[in-house]
Parts: structure tokens; C-alpha cells; sequence
């Protein structure tokens, strides 16, 4: 039996799909079953990180956890469910992490998964972390200005960051979650090609064969709009400082671990874009 927290997400929505076919028996664990819209053959229960009493029960019987949580309660959601599998039978716990930690970033996302990570090499059981950098998805942020007026508005236009398909996360986290040999390993997970906002953008107006342009803000203004968004402040000066590391080096750094655990190549931000492309208008 295999438990997806965080079930109902982009990442984890995408992992029950993908496991689906294995034929392993799936739970998936979401605050809110009536939005899970899953086939029969996945067991659905109510579940919250933030509620130590509900995880017993989603770990009955587990033998495999993907653990999703983000966020400056993740250390102590990650202990509360390290605390529920020791006391369930000790199951194979594969975290989803940040590329950021691989790469000694200190920005506060990059802290809160470094808690549960060592939490995890603390408590006795096996795990997996899976680190990927920034997600092709967060493009889908600019849908809005896209489909009003051809446009978008990001910070930091001269970075570049190797953003990877949240299905290939799904990828690497079925091979971690069904394979050999993963026990106690942490993946860097990045796309195939370290990509400038303004580069996707242009990938984006090939995608819809509309001419799009790409405005660049300040730092200040994007962290307004977070805000305005109704993003906690916390998340929100997170957010920005992870954003910034596009502009290092470092940012732009592949990895070949997508092709490595998936047996196939990570796939490109065209490809993603074209699969998406509905949510632009």
C-alpha cells in the first residue's frame, strides 16, 4: 500500500495517475476528499499534516509514503508524520524537497525542507528525497495577464532556472516508490534546459501562435502583487528569495536524474507548455 499525502496538488494528483497502472494498492490522504475526484480503485481518507490523530489511520497498513508539504509548518508536519510511521510499522518515506539544498542555498524555503530532511536521517527510517528546482507550472501564475492583454510581469528577467515538468516529478517519485535500491538517497530533479522568464515567455507565444511580450518588474512590485494576491507575507518573501537564485549561477545547473529514474528524457517546457495550453485562453 502505498499513501499520497498532499493527493488533490499538482505533484500528487499527478502521482496517483502515474501509479494507477501498477496495480499497488493507493491511498490518497487530502484535507478535503470531496474535491479528489479519483477512480474507486484509490481508498480516499481525510487527512491533515497539521493533525497528528488523522495519520494513524492513513498509515495503517503502508508500506510506502509520499510526503508533500511546503510551507514554515513543514518541519513540524514532517515530525508529526515521522512520529505516526514509527508508531504504524516504520514504512519507506519518499520526501518531496528543493534542488536549492543541493545547491547550499539558505533562503527560507530551502531551511524549511533542510528540517524535515534531517528530521528523517534522525529517525530510523528509510527515505528517498526527491529535490526538483522551480516547476513549469508556475507559468501557469501568468494566465491571467496573458489572456487580458498578450503580457507578462515577472522579476529577475536575466536569470535562468532549469524548470522541470511537475509529471517528471510524478516520474521520479513512482521509480523511488516502486523500485529497488532508492533507500536513503536524495535526487536533484531538474528540466532539460535552464530557461529565462522572457524565454519561456517566447516559447509560450510559439505554443499559442500569438505574439506575447515579456515585461520585467521590480523586485518591490512583485512582492506587491503577492500580497495584493493575498500570499502570506512569510511565503511571499520566501518565494522572492527563491526566485532569485535564477540569478546564480548555480540556478541554471542540469541534472540527468529524470532520464535516470524515469527511462526517459525530462520533458522540454515546449512540451509541457502544449499540454497546458488551455489554461492561457
Amino acid at each position: 500500500m502505498i499513501l499520497i499525502t498532499g493527493a488533490t496538488g499538482t505533484v500528487g494528483r499527478e502521482l496517483v495517475v502515474q501509479l494507477l497502472p501498477s496495480g499497488i494498492p493507493l491511498r490518497a490522504m487530502t484535507r478535503d476528499p470531496s474535491r479528489a475526484d479519483f477512480p474507486e480503485s484509490v481508498e480516499v481518507v481525510a487527512g491533515d499534516l497539521a493533525q497528528p490523530s488523522l495519520l494513524l489511520r492513513a498509515l495503517k497498513a503502508v508500506d510506502q509514503v509520499f510526503l508533500l508539504f511546503a510551507g514554515p509548518n513543514s518541519a513540524e508536519h514532517d515530525a508529526n508524520l515521522i512520529a505516526a510511521a514509527l508508531e504504524a510499522g516504520s514504512p519507506h518515506i519518499v520526501k518531496l524537497s528543493a534542488l536549492s539544498i543541493a545547491r547550499d542555498a539558505k533562503d527560507p524555503i530551502s531551511t524549511w525542507h533542510q528540517a524535515g530532511e534531517q528530521a528523517l536521517r534522525d529517525s530510523g527510517l528509510t527515505w528517498t528525497f526527491l529535490r526538483p528546482g522551480a516547476f513549469m507550472s508556475n507559468a501557469l501564475r501568468w494566465a491571467g495577464s496573458i489572456s487580458s492583454h498578450d503580457s507578462v510581469y515577472a522579476p529577475y528577467g536575466e536569470g535562468r532556472a532549469a524548470v522541470i515538468d511537475p509529471a517528471d516529478i510524478a516520474a521520479a517519485a513512482v521509480a523511488a516508490l516502486t523500485g529497488l535500491g532508492h533507500e536513503n538517497t536524495a535526487y536533484s530533479l531538474t528540466g532539460p534546459a535552464a530557461l529565462s522568464p522572457g524565454e519561456q515567455v517566447e516559447i509560450l507565444s510559439e505554443v499559442l501562435d500569438r505574439p506575447l511580450r515579456f515585461i520585467p518588474v521590480p523586485e518591490s512590485a512583485a512582492l506587491d502583487g503577492m500580497l495584493k494576491a493575498g500570499m502570506p507575507p512569510i511565503v511571499a518573501d520566501a518565494t522572492m528569495q527563491t526566485m532569485a537564485i535564477a540569478l546564480e549561477p548555480a540556478g541554471s545547473q542540469l541534472e540527468p536524474t529524470v532520464e535516470q529514474l524515469a527511462g526517459r528524457p525530462a520533458r522540454t517546457f515546449a512540451e509541457w507548455a502544449q499540454a497546458h495550453r488551455a489554461a492561457f485562453g
